[in-house]
């Protein structure tokens, strides 16, 4: 198990280890075999905080909510400053030490399992990649506070399998920031801008041409941009929005298929409701029925 820091905690600040027979538990357990945690804890103006491991031998989560640190990985030297996460995984020779003038606040969590690698590349934390920039999230804080609460249901295996998976969901959490993130650094597309456009105009036929305008990008570079930040086209994403608001509609409307259709820019409904299956798998009419029973 790698060492945690023993510096005085300051007013406020957490730090838990969970004991190792829980821990075995955890391994064996099949809710939390994959990913589970050894240690966890905050940190609060955390002055004089610093450490150094070259013998690594668990996944490390730091997530920087407020202050400033410095940082080595190996040879190579970086500032770490609030909206910050540190993934390393295990092996990773570091050292980190705040500064005395903006000492940082920090989550922290280590943890172990066969799935931690899995869910760090699915972060986005690939080799040489541990440390990223995500901004200050109020859900983030919120999914640590309720993994530090998990400290005090007693050595209860059900209430730190529950903290194995309230883990999973931060680092999926994270996965789900990355598109948004990747757009902050880009000048080239805010995807805030899009999806807000979207959520405009889903009454009507958005094309290309009007989305690229509102980001000044061609209509190439707004696609490619676009599918590399997110996976799939704006036309993809745009219908999806409008299933998605259609289903919304059937289950709390008595409005007809040709009613909602209209309401969202198609004026055949047997069109949308070609659109609607392809989608959903079901016809509207089908969906309906399925919600009321």
């Amino acid at each position: 198990m790698s060492q945690t820091s023993d510096w005085p905690l300051p007013s406020g600040s957490i730090r838990y280890l969970v004991p190792q027979f829980l821990r075995d538990k955890l391994r064996q357990h099949p809710l939390s075999c994959g990913l589970y945690p050894i240690s966890f804890g905050n940190y609060k103006e955390a002055l004089g905080h610093q450490m150094q491991r070259q013998d690594h031998d668990d996944f490390l989560l730091i997530y920087c909510i407020k202050g400033s640190a410095n940082l080595r990985l190996k040879d190579q030297y970086y500032e770490v400053s609030a909206g910050d996460i540190l993934l390393l995984p295990p092996g990773t020779d570091h050292e980190y030490k705040t500064k005395d003038d903006d000492p940082w606040s920090i989550y922290w969590l280590h943890l172990k399992g066969e799935d931690c690698h899995l869910a760090a590349d699915h972060a986005g934390f690939i080799k040489g990649n541990y440390l990223q920039k995500f901004g200050t999230h109020p859900k983030l804080i919120q999914d640590f506070d309720h993994l530090i609460d998990c400290r005090t249901g007693g050595y209860n295996v059900n209430t730190f399998v529950y903290a194995a998976n309230l883990i999973r969901q931060i680092l999926s959490y994270i996965a789900l920031l990355q598109p948004a993130t990747a757009s902050a650094r880009s000048s080239q597309l805010n995807l805030d801008t899009v999806h807000a456009l979207m959520q405009e105009n889903l009454h009507t036929r958005l094309d290309l041409d009007t989305i690229a305008k509102a980001v000044n990008l061609s209509k190439f570079h707004f696609v490619n941009k676009y599918k590399e930040l997110t996976g799939m086209t704006p036309i993809q994403h745009f219908l999806h929005l409008k299933i998605e608001r259609a289903c919304y509609l059937l289950d709390i409307t008595q409005q007809s298929i040709s009613e909602i259709s209209y309401s969202l820019g198609y004026e055949d409904s047997y069109y949308f409701s070609r659109l609607f299956k392809k989608v959903m798998g079901i016809a509207p009419t089908q969906y309906r029925r399925k919600q009321r029973h």
